[in-house]
């Protein structure tokens, strides 16, 4: 009798509606470039934003994998934000060099105000926003590149 219990009550979680996305609340970004990174400039495109650290070796993990998914899906419209919480232009720049990341657009933190909206507990802290400038999903943590890709399916980016 308890299997059946526990067996009706994934089948009916199952079945259960997800909940309404929530709309990502307004925020600025500048890129290291110069890019205007706000609510507005990414609406009508679905974005990753990954909130990093260069000491975060879980950071440096998925970097790579960013980078491959920024290229794979950018002709379907999807951006790629990596935010540096908390460390010098110089420092940032320094690591850039060795670990290039040109599908990415990299923001520091006095540059923006997500690290503060998002308030992540740790490092790597993943948001994604829909086509609409809704949250679609949310990682805290690293869990490679099949997490990155399941995420995105929330947008309708599958993989390749």
């Amino acid at each position: 009798m308890k299997k059946l219990a526990i067996l009706l009550v994934l089948g009916l979680t199952l079945f259960a509606e997800k909940k309404p996305r929530e709309k990502m609340p307004a925020f600025r970004a500048k890129s290291m470039k110069g890019e205007n990174l706000n609510n507005e400039a990414l609406a009508g495109k679905p974005a990753l934003i990954q909130l990093w650290a260069t000491w975060c070796g879980y950071c440096r993990k998925d970097q790579p994998i960013l980078e491959k998914l920024a290229n794979e899906f950018r002709d379907k419209g999807l951006v790629v934000v990596a935010v540096n919480v908390g460390e010098d232009r110089a420092k940032v720049e320094a690591y850039l060099k060795d670990n290039p990341r040109p599908g990415v657009k990299h923001v520091l933190t006095p540059d923006t105000s997500l690290p503060g909206l998002i308030a992540p507990q740790g490092f790597p802290f993943y948001v994604l926003l829909d086509k609409d400038g809704k949250v679609a999903g949310v990682q805290a943590g690293s869990g490679g590149e099949p997490s990155l890709r399941e995420m995105l399916t929330e947008v309708g980016l599958g993989s390749n």
